[in-house]
């Protein structure tokens, strides 16, 4: 069996609430949440592996629209001891997902400017959201093989928090296909 997840339903909006082989986890939106309750889920039943669907935005100019699967992960709003942007004092810098793909920042906050986005750039990420940094991480404390699949929404800019509630019905869409060809559910 395989765990769906997401974090917010609008991402699940394509998506039957039955799909043959898996399970379906709404998380709610950030780190804390998305930790708590895969956390949750992972603790109640066994999976063979766990799916996320969402979306991200992207920050990197050369990165087209579509669905791309996650390598890794990093955080952009956490800083060590010593004020090191993206390094954490008590957890790893970067989290593996899977060999290849487009490596993703996670913030609980929603980027949506210029400056933010430099930033993310500088460590290393072409894609930003709110919650793939806690999936990964708390799917390796459990052994559970996972999966990231991102479609972008928007390029993190001015006004992408209003280009999201446009969009997101369409990366839905997107993401359910992908899993319809990946999976033949």
């Amino acid at each position: 069996m395989r765990l769906l997840v997401a974090a917010h339903a609008a991402e699940l909006g394509a998506f039957e609430n039955d799909i043959p082989g898996f399970d379906r986890l709404l998380t709610g939106v950030g780190k804390l949440r998305a930790a708590y309750e895969l956390t949750r889920a992972l603790d109640a039943a066994s999976y063979d592996e766990i799916v996320v669907v969402g979306t991200a935005g992207a920050v990197d100019d050369d990165l087209p629209a579509g669905i791309y699967e996650i390598d890794g992960a990093v955080q952009h709003d956490v800083k060590d001891l010593d004020g090191v942007l993206g390094q954490h004092f008590s957890l790893p810098t970067r989290v593996d997902v899977q060999p290849e793909g487009v490596t993703i920042a996670t913030g609980d906050h929603f980027v949506d400017d210029a400056a933010a986005v430099a930033v993310i750039r500088g460590l290393g990420a072409r894609l930003v959201d709110m919650e793939s940094y806690a999936y990964a991480w708390v799917a390796s404390q459990f052994g559970v093989p996972i999966r990231i699949l991102k479609a972008v929404s928007d390029r993190a800019q001015d006004g992408a928090t209003q280009l999201w509630d446009d969009v997101v019905a369409e990366c839905s869409r997107q993401l359910r296909e992908r899993l319809r060809a990946d999976y033949g559910v």
